[in-house]
Parts: C-alpha cells; sequence; structure tokens
C-alpha cells in the first residue's frame, strides 16, 4: 500500500507538470510514510515541500495543486488533507484494509516476501570469533543479528550465503596451544607459573584434561615448538566444534566456514600487497609497508606489513574481501563488534583499491549486552574465565527469548537482557508476549472446530462486518507487513521485526480482551474468526524470519 500511494503521487506530479501546473524539475524520488500521530491519515507525503524548495514556491500551494489533480483509479481514498507546512495526508478507505485480508488468505506463507533482490548475490559473514575460546553473549548477540539480517535477505529475493571467517592464523593461536601447553605440564605435577597473556578459562584445562586422557605424558619430552603446534590445532578443532554446537542450539548456522589460513597460501596475500604497490596504494616506509587509506577519508594511512615482516589483520582483509568478490558477490556485509567501529574506513579503502564501489560493502556493528539479573548485572562467569557464554544463556533462557530479547534493540545500541524477565511467562517477556498470542489463536481456532464450525475462506465472509476501531487497527497493521519487511531489509535493521510482533501482538491481546471472536452472530462470528486466522499467519511468518518458533500452546 505504501508503494501504491508513493506512485499515485509521482504520477500525479508527472502529469502536473506535463500539464505546466508546477514548473518543469527533476522529479524527486517520492516516498510515503507512515504518520507518527494517525489522526494525520494513513500515509503522508511531503513531495510538495521537496518541490518547493526546487521552484522557490509556496509549499502548500504546490500541495493543493496535487492534491486538486490526484488521479485514484483504484478508488482506494476516502479524503486526502494539506497540513503544517505541505504535507499531504492520505486517508483510506476501510474497504481496502477489510479487502487486504484477502491477499493474506492468497499468500499464506509467502505473505511479506518479495522479488526486489532479483536472486542478486548477498554474503553476510558474521560472528567470526577466534577460535580460542567458548563464544560470549556479545558474539551472540552479533550471531542472532546476521542471521536474521540472511533470513530477511532471503525473503526479499537475494541469494544469500552466511559465512563464517575462522581467525587461525597468527599470535592468538600460537598463545592457545601455549596455554594448552602451561596447563597440560601443570595437571601431570610440574609447578607453573601461568602467563597472563595466555588464555585462563577452565575449558583450557578441560582440553589438556583429554590430550592426558588420550595421549598420555608424552608431550612433557618433546620440542615445545611442535608440541604448541599440536596442541593449536587440537584446542582449535575442539573449540570450533563447540562453537559449531552452540549455535547451532542457538538457531544459527553457516553455509561456509572459510580458514584465514587459505589465504596464505601459495603467497596469496604478498602477490595482493605487491599488486597493490605497484599501482600506488601501498607504499614503502623504510621496512613499514603502509596503505594510503587517507586517499580514501581515512584519517591516517595505515600499515599492511610491520618492520619484522609479519602482515597485518588489516592486509588479511583486504585478501579475504578479494576473495568475497571473486565468488562473484554483489553486495558483502560484514557484521562486527561496536569495537571496531575505527575500522571502518580503511577497510572501505581497501574495497576501492580493489575497484569495487565502496556501497557494496555494508559495515554492521553490534553494541555490548549487559546482562543482568532482576535487574542487578550479573557477576561474570568463573567457568569461563572472564565473560558470560552464549551456552550459559541458552541454558538458562532458551533459545526463543535469547533470539527475540537480542533483537529488541538496534544493534548499533547497547542492550539490557534480564535473565529473569526473558524465563517469565507473562506479559513483562516480549517473546513469551508475542508466542502467546500465536498460541491464544490457536486455542481460539480449534474451539470453533470443536463447535463443529468450520473455518471460513475470504469467499465466506463479509468483510464489511470488521469495522470496529480495533479490527480496523489489526487489519492495518497487518496489511503493511510487507512494508515493515521492506523497510527491514532495506536499513538491515532487524529490530524493526520485533517492533512490529510486539504492536501486532499488543493490538491482537487488546481486542481479544473487548471483543468474542465467537459468538450468538454466526456472520460475525465467521468474518472475526477469518480474521483471526490471518493474524495468526502474519504472526508465524514473521517469527519464521526471526528463527522463533510459533507454539499452537502455552
Amino acid at each position: 500500500m505504501k508503494a501504491r500511494i508513493a506512485h499515485l503521487v509521482e504520477t500525479t506530479v508527472r502529469k502536473c507538470i506535463q500539464e505546466g501546473l508546477i514548473p518543469a524539475v527533476d522529479l524527486p524520488y517520492t516516498e510515503a510514510e507512515v504518520p507518527n500521530n494517525p489522526e494525520h491519515g494513513d500515509y503522508a507525503s511531503n513531495v510538495a515541500m521537496i518541490l518547493a524548495s526546487q521552484v522557490r514556491q509556496n509549499p502548500r500551494k504546490i500541495a493543493g495543486i496535487i492534491q486538486a489533480n490526484l488521479a485514484d483509479p483504484d478508488n482506494i481514498l476516502a479524503r486526502t488533507q494539506i497540513a503544517g507546512p505541505g504535507f499531504i495526508n492520505f486517508y483510506l478507505k476501510e474497504s481496502v484494509w477489510q479487502n487486504s485480508l484477502q491477499i493474506i488468505e492468497e499468500q499464506k506463507e509467502q505473505y511479506g516476501r518479495m522479488d526486489i533482490g532479483g536472486a542478486q548475490k548477498v554474503q553476510v559473514e558474521f560472528v567470526s570469533a577466534n577460535p580460542t575460546g567458548p563464544l560470549h553473549i556479545g558474539h551472540a548477540r552479533g550471531a542472532v543479528v546476521g542471521d536474521v539480517i540472511a533470513n530477511l535477505l532471503k525473503s526479499a529475493g537475494y541469494s544469500v550465503d552466511k559465512e563464517y571467517y575462522i581467525n587461525d592464523a597468527g599470535n592468538q593461536m600460537n598463545n592457545l596451544g601455549r596455554s594448552v601447553l602451561y596447563r597440560y605440564r601443570e595437571l601431570l605435577g610440574q609447578e607453573i607459573e601461568f602467563p597472563e597473556n595466555c588464555y585462563q578459562g577452565d575449558y583450557i584445562i578441560d582440553i589438556a584434561q583429554e590430550i592426558i586422557r588420550k595421549e598420555g605424558k608424552k608431550y612433557l619430552v618433546q620440542n615445545d615448538d611442535e608440541t604448541i603446534r599440536n596442541f593449536t590445532a587440537t584446542a582449535g578443532e575442539t573449540i570450533l566444534e563447540g562453537i559449531k554446537k552452540d549455535l547451532g542450539d542457538f538457531g544459527v548456522t553457516f553455509d561456509t566456514y572459510f580458514s584465514e589460513k587459505e589465504l596464505y597460501e601459495n603467497d596469496g596475500v604478498a602477490r595482493l600487497l605487491d599488486n597493490l604497490q605497484k599501482q600506488d596504494f601501498i607504499y614503502s616506509d623504510g621496512e613499514t609497508l603502509w596503505f594510503k587509506t587517507t586517499a580514501y577519508g581515512d584519517e591516517k594511512d595505515r600499515v599492511v606489513v610491520r618492520k619484522n615482516g609479519e602482515p597485518t589483520y588489516f592486509a588479511a582483509d583486504i585478501a579475504y574481501h578479494q576473495n568475497k568478490y571473486a565468488r562473484g558477490y554483489k553486495m558483502i556485509i560484514d557484521v562486527w563488534g561496536a569495537d571496531h567501529h575505527g575500522y571502518m574506513p580503511r577497510l572501505w579503502a581497501g574495497v576501492q583499491a580493489l575497484g569495487q564501489d565502496k556501497e557494496s560493502l555494508r559495515l554492521i556493528l553490534v553494541q555490548l549486552v549487559n546482562l543482568l539479573r532482576g535487574g542487578l548485572p550479573v557477576a561474570m562467569s568463573t567457568r569461563s574465565g572472564e565473560f558470560v557464554t552464549l551456552r550459559e544463556v541458552l541454558d538458562e533462557v532458551g533459545r526463543d527469548a535469547a533470539r527475540y530479547n537480542f533483537l529488541m534493540r538496534r544493534s548499533d545500541s547497547h542492550l539490557d537482557f534480564d535473565l529473569e524477565i526473558a524465563k517469565k511467562q507473562s506479559n513483562e517477556n516480549p517473546v513469551y508476549y508475542v508466542q502467546y498470542a500465536y498460541a491464544r489463536i490457536c486455542s481460539i481456532l480449534r474451539m470453533a472446530r470443536e463447535r463443529d464450525i468450520d473455518l471460513p475462506g475470504y469467499n465466506d465472509i463479509n468483510p464489511a462486518l470488521l469495522q470496529e476501531p480495533e479490527e480496523i487497527n489489526l487489519m492495518k497493521t497487518m496489511a503493511r507487513y510487507p512494508e515493515t519487511i521492506s523497510g527491514a531489509t532495506r536499513t538491515l535493521e532487524p529490530h524493526r521485526l520485533t517492533f512490529y510482533l510486539n504492536d501486532l501482538a499488543s493490538l491482537f491481546h487488546s481486542y481479544y480482551n473487548k471483543n468474542k471472536v465467537i459468538s450468538e452472530n454466526k456472520e460475525l462470528t465467521t468474518a472475526r474468526l477469518f480474521m483471526v486466522g490471518t493474524i495468526r499467519t502474519v504472526l508465524e511468518n514473521a517469527l519464521k524470519i526471526l528463527g522463533v518458533s510459533a507454539p499452537e500452546k502455552m
């Protein structure tokens, strides 16, 4: 509907320009918005104010010309109104919302899906935590944000691949192997002073104990370098398997796990840097190689090869993104922790040096999670060493509550996650509130079947009977579901979907508490049963994108 109103406005403006009613200008992109105040109409357009700034005329006068020449071939407008400095407000007929129920019935599980992506290849890379320890709640938030972004893109017609980048090269992996070695020796009776830069968590002890169980004391007499390499491989594999298990239980799977080591095969990173240096994107300052990121707006140039000859993370990231583009992706989305904010300009510089459009790389920042219990901060876990793990949260509140709560705010805003609220079976718990709306509708439909009332189709009802204010609001909200999906996909903001579900569930609960769905009035009962059935469809479709279950009983 939003698109139809925008098209109506655009068509009318073109007509007014052609007829000389409005001076000839470049027609701006027209868009209709839902006003914050329902009294201001179902949709509103600011096109008159945009045109007024170009032609230097009174925007209300231009709005009046557009209003007077509005064509309404589908007869959907009840009235229009000019408001404020030149907004055009559109009020739709109730029949538009009543008839929209037929679309939901026809499309069923496809309702809200669209083909704005045109099967364009998109890659979403997220989590990508070093395989040096279990995932913590910060990783968990990034995991569900990336997963739902991928689901949104798929629902909008994109061809999407989800990828996990395994940081399995470099010093952090050597430190992992060294940490296991120290715990291995300690468990076998040697006195060890554990270095601060090694990994402290008890999971390191678990890995060392498993090595002892399988292979005994043989590594006490083996060369340290060789042992560390073996322990690094064993620990990395063990931890990665644990990460995959935790993510799977969280409802997150990946199409590809990409190893950083692949980038260095056949001197891949070195050859790329040499090529970029020949193109004058990289210069040498003594023994250090620098990338000219300032040429693309960065605050300073960045090192790609250190004095000791070791490439930086930035060098590997340029190579990694070159690999992504080489695989045919037209849009690349990286989901990062908020501490990577300063890293964004240099990576955009890198992809532009590779000959790619800056806009083809979308970077999503995910802020920290404050874990609470009854409003009070949760103490850090002794089990995991320094953080609260995803596994601990999953074990306590479950997948649905964890996923939904992590999506309750914009990803770049701090999030308070209260474990006690997430476990409550009450309206305080947002996921329970939405799931209960779905279960309540299922109960209503079961009751109808028990009373031998056939569940109707659209052709069996009189939609004009659905005229209570609460019913109109419910139908408006359902009709706007595709707009919500489109907006969340365009902006890569999955929290819009939880906001939408909270609104729809709230409207339904209020309606149910005030109105009987099944009554003595057979015709009204039939219409209302059909309407609540369409609400169930929309709830289920939206929850599926979030990766949250839709229980029929609670």
